[in-house]
């Protein structure tokens, strides 16, 4: 694993339970960090058995299979080919790369590596997600007519609470922006549920140019958009409308997906647009009823994984890695997967700089 810190970093808050709830498939074999302090520190406080100096050592031990990477998405590059080169398995955390290329870069190098990638959107693998796919799948709205998502993205909201962690989120430069991460997250949910783009336009603004850090009370610029527009046709000519707001919803309602179909309509919801990090609610209306009603996940959809969200949902996504290199399915979210939702985000991009839009082949 690399970019452990104890107690506030993604992989120990995600990473590491999730693993642990797999015992029969995984075991977390050390740590890398930027230095052999940092990863002695980690791998003591975490209880993992081996503290490597660094990356590259790492990746040429001969007991590593696969390598975890969750540092900042402009180390992804780097970090995810010297494990590709080692011929190690990697499951890398979402944005694949820092932009299209880098991701279609990474993707090819993995497929003539012969190793496994897998991405981390684990929205995709939520139980609720995937019951949802099941309900179109089976008719509950008969043939899908259009879909609205509107959501906040919980940072970019003017304040953050600490610049040493959440600071790079503001410099669209870095590759974590709201388009690339909440948006991102959301979008491959909802493209597994209803299918691909065909076509989007788009507008994305930065109404908040600075934001006041909460720690130090530094002001800093943000260039980074607040607001994501994005109208466009799945390729079963269903219109899609999303609005992403940066910041909170007031009142903890802060995602609402709705999927309007010839003989009825499902609601998604939740309490911020972060779709792979927070629990969500699906409700149902089909032919003259005039309630929605809620439409319980079925227990099975739940069973053999981590009750808390994050680790959950992370758990999924390592149970399908697992079972892809046990039986050669594919069945875990690859890095293929991940260069064609950089397809799209790299669209929506080019649809907001030149006001015209953008189709996807």
């Amino acid at each position: 694993m690399v970019g452990l810190q104890p107690s506030r970093s993604w992989a120990a808050r995600g990473h590491v339970p999730a693993l642990r709830a797999l015992p029969e498939s995984f075991e977390i074999a050390g740590v890398a960090n930027t230095s052999l302090e940092s990863s002695q520190a980690a791998a003591a406080a975490m209880g993992l058995p081996k503290a490597y100096a660094n990356v590259a050592e790492m990746v040429s031990a001969p007991e590593i299979d696969i390598v975890t990477v969750t540092v900042k998405v402009t180390h992804h590059r780097e970090i995810v080919k010297a494990a590709i080169e080692a011929g190690k398995h990697v499951y890398c955390e979402w944005p694949l790369g820092n932009g299209l290329a880098e991701a279609e870069e990474l993707a090819a190098f993995a497929r003539a590596k012969g190793v496994l990638g897998v991405i981390g959107t684990q929205a995709r693998v939520a139980p609720e997600i995937e019951y949802l796919k099941q309900l179109i799948a089976d008719g509950f709205v008969g043939e899908v007519l259009s879909t609205t998502l509107i959501a906040r993205g919980g940072g970019w909201g003017g304040v953050i609470p600490q610049k040493k962690d959440n600071a790079y989120l503001l410099d669209k430069a870095g590759g974590a922006t709201m388009l690339t991460i909440p948006v991102g997250h959301t979008l491959a949910a909802l493209t597994d549920v209803l299918g691909k783009f065909a076509d989007v336009s788009s507008v994305l603004a930065t109404r908040r140019t600075t934001a006041l850090v909460a720690d130090t009370g530094e002001t800093l610029p943000v260039s980074a958009p607040d607001q994501v527009l994005v109208s466009g046709l799945l390729t079963n000519g269903a219109p899609v409308s999303i609005h992403y707001r940066g910041g909170m919803a007031r009142d903890g309602d802060g995602l609402l997906w709705e999927i309007n179909g010839t003989k009825g309509d499902i609601r998604v919801s939740g309490p911020i647009g972060h779709a792979q990090l927070v629990p969500l609610s699906l409700k149902g209306a089909r032919g003259d009823q005039k309630a929605f009603q809620t439409l319980e996940v079925p227990a099975s959809y739940r069973t053999g994984f981590p009750k808390e969200v994050i680790p959950g949902n992370i758990a999924r996504n390592y149970a399908r890695m697992a079972k892809d290199l046990q039986e050669g399915t594919h069945t875990a979210p690859s890095f293929d997967d991940a260069v064609a939702l950089h397809r799209v985000i790299a669209a929506v991009e080019q649809a907001a700089e030149t006001g015209r839009r953008t189709k996807l082949t």
